[in-house]
């Protein structure tokens, strides 16, 4: 079935089980600005997600962890104001809802009170349980996050697969069923073996949203930059590039400045008399 955004009715907070329900995979893109927002927009993209990845992504550091939550609300009001009609997801940083469930609802509430979200999403399974409740709770949406949680990097010791061992496997597929009872509306598996991202979906009610999950996720969510092949370093195996722009972008800058140096640029068209 294909989706016209300027017909397609908004996503909305019950869509994410009815999507389920009705086997129609949901597509989400990290975003972090206003140009990449206003062409997600005009596109039949499901859902955004404001990613504390821009931490890597736009701020250069090596992990998420010194994402601050006021960044999170400068970048997610910047997506909202770009896509005024997508459902927007915002992450609550390292330590923005780890202290208690006071911080976890201030900064909650906080993040969709200024930024304009549907959602919030925070990674971690059973011991935030009474914290997704208590978010849930105060009426706002919460999308969850198991596998690999970047978040706690130094603690898994890198960035690596999770839930290959029997032990790691239950614990993730007892996590999340526990995280849809505390009244998660989808739950986000990041770098598991596909057999456990299927068995997980097959017994969730609500859907799982997989990268690096394999195709049986009841949805997809892929960093923007990544999908687009901007990346100068690292791509991750998961991420596919459905464009390849460095090259394009690079071309492009490259043309500029031997215009300007050789005076091609500007112009007559270029100026004002």
């Amino acid at each position: 079935m294909a989706y016209v955004s300027s017909e397609q009715k908004p996503f909305t907070v019950n869509d994410f089980k009815a999507r389920k329900k009705a086997g129609i995979p949901i597509s989400m893109l990290t975003c972090y600005d206003y140009a990449f927002a206003c062409i997600a927009e005009l596109s039949n993209i499901d859902t955004l997600l404001v990613g504390d990845s821009l931490g890597n992504v736009i701020a250069g550091f090596k992990t998420t962890i010194p994402v601050t939550m006021d960044q999170m609300v400068y970048h997610g009001s910047i997506v909202r104001r770009g896509a005024p009609a997508k459902f927007l997801i915002v992450d609550m940083p390292f330590m923005s809802y780890h202290i208690s469930v006071e911080d976890a609802l201030r900064n909650a509430g906080r993040i969709m009170k200024e930024t304009g979200a549907n959602a919030v999403k925070l990674e971690g399974g059973r011991e935030f349980a009474g914290i997704v409740k208590a978010i849930t709770t105060a009426s706002i949406p919460v999308v969850a996050h198991l596998g690999l949680t970047p978040q706690s990097v130094h603690k898994l010791g890198g960035y690596s697969v999770q839930g290959r061992e029997d032990e790691q496997r239950k614990k993730i597929f007892e996590d999340a069923k526990i995280l849809q009872d505390a009244g998660a509306c989808a739950v986000t598996l990041e770098m598991v073996p596909a057999s456990l991202a299927n068995e997980i979906s097959e017994s969730l009610e609500i859907p799982t949203i997989g990268i690096g999950a394999g195709n049986g996720c009841d949805g997809q969510v892929l960093v923007i930059n990544d999908m687009l092949g901007m990346n100068t370093g690292f791509t991750p195996k998961f991420a596919k590039k459905f464009a390849e722009l460095l090259p394009l972008i690079k071309g492009a800058f490259n043309e500029y400045d031997a215009a300007v140096k050789d005076r091609s640029f500007p112009g007559i068209e270029n100026t004002f008399k």
